[in-house]
């Protein structure tokens, strides 16, 4: 038996907006976000506070949490997950062409980003038994993303989204900012795990999925 495990994938991100009543967290109105490409986790936390004595730092107390980032690269977002994490007010309506309308979203004053959940798949490999690990940082408020876009030249250079979200400890008697499951077999079930954390009902996102 292998003694360790090694990451092999990233998969499934999803968010949930974040909701808080007398200490107990509930999420509302969740959606898988993307497709995911690529994740990075930078927690911040504060000084061990060392106490020296003989020349030495004879004690220190653990380095607390403190806040942080995490970016998600995706293949891109649609219109409601856009909506939804940047808090977008209902779109204005243009009628173009002959009779043809179109949503116009404003990037303005009235845009107010909510605190959300977000959820991911971890993709692990040990003695060649595949597992994933649902993990979700509690509570994270995304930031307005940059556009890029660059012009074909011969073949399609993809181009992928970079979406970044401070982290924050949610309210709860825990304070917890990450909470990371017990590795399941399938992507199957680290899904529906990831669905019951953030309240995602199967009438409110389905997708269809192949285990890998």
């Amino acid at each position: 038996m292998a003694e360790g495990k090694v990451c092999t994938g990233f998969s499934d991100p999803y968010v949930a907006i974040y909701n808080e009543s007398g200490g107990v967290i509930t999420y509302t109105g969740g959606m898988r976000l993307a497709r995911g490409v690529e994740v990075n986790i930078e927690p911040e936390v504060g000084d061990t506070d060392p106490f020296y004595a003989d020349n030495v730092a004879s004690e220190t107390v653990p380095a607390k949490f403190t806040g942080g980032t995490i970016t998600l690269t995706v293949d891109g977002l649609k219109e409601e997950a856009e909506k939804l994490i940047m808090g977008l007010p209902e779109p204005e309506e243009l009628t173009y062409g002959e009779g043809k309308k179109a949503n116009v979203y404003n990037y303005g004053e009235d845009m107010d980003p909510p605190y959300v959940g977000i959820g991911f798949l971890a993709r692990y490999m040990s003695g060649g038994v595949e597992s994933f690990a649902p993990v979700v940082l509690t509570k994270a408020r995304f930031q307005t993303p940059n556009t890029n876009a660059a012009t074909q030249e011969g073949q399609i250079n993809w181009q992928t989204q970079e979406l970044v979200a401070d982290l924050a400890r949610d309210d709860s008697t825990a304070k917890a900012w990450k909470k990371v499951v017990a590795d399941v077999p399938t992507r199957v079930e680290g899904i529906e795990i990831l669905k019951s954390i953030l309240t995602i009902t199967e009438s409110q996102n389905t997708v269809e999925v192949q285990n890998g």
